[in-house]
């Protein structure tokens, strides 16, 4: 999945839907940083599977085909870059803002926050240039989320 997606954000079809390139895009950050303490809970995957479809609302097959293809192709993944210049091109700062809470909220998922998991999100609201005001503001709201 991560490879069909990188090809269809670097040449994208004539016929590719934006909106689905955008999914897979957001899809894609959230893998990888459920997958930067090379450790996927069943939390962080409960999270991936309630972002993907509040933001895009999405059904629990296409969520599990995204989910477990992603999986199966991490291996190959190339970096952030190309997801975030698929969101740049097509949200604004609020949902952007949006995003970076529910990374926030899935690297909390498992109540410990590790190192990797913070500097990917970090990398990824940088890339998405959202300022660190606003990067800080998400984790509050986030953590304010996981305690209720």
């Amino acid at each position: 999945m991560l490879g069909k997606l990188l090809r269809l954000v670097k040449e994208p079809e004539e016929t590719a839907d934006p909106e689905r390139l955008v999914m897979l895009a957001a899809a894609a950050l959230l893998l990888e940083v459920a997958w930067a303490d090379h450790d996927i809970t069943d939390a962080e995957l409960g999270v991936i599977s309630r972002q993907l479809s509040k933001q895009f609302h999405l059904s629990e097959d296409e969520i599990s085909e995204i989910v477990d293809e992603s999986k199966q192709h991490h291996e190959q993944s190339v970096g952030v870059h190309s997801y975030t210049r698929t969101i740049n091109e097509a949200w604004e700062e609020p949902r952007k803002f949006d995003l970076i809470v529910a990374l926030w909220r899935l690297a909390l998922s498992d109540d410990e926050l590790n190192r990797y998991e913070e500097h990917i999100i970090r990398r990824i609201a940088e890339l998405l240039y959202v300022d660190h005001d606003r990067f800080i503001a998400a984790k509050l709201k986030a953590k304010r989320g996981a305690e209720m």
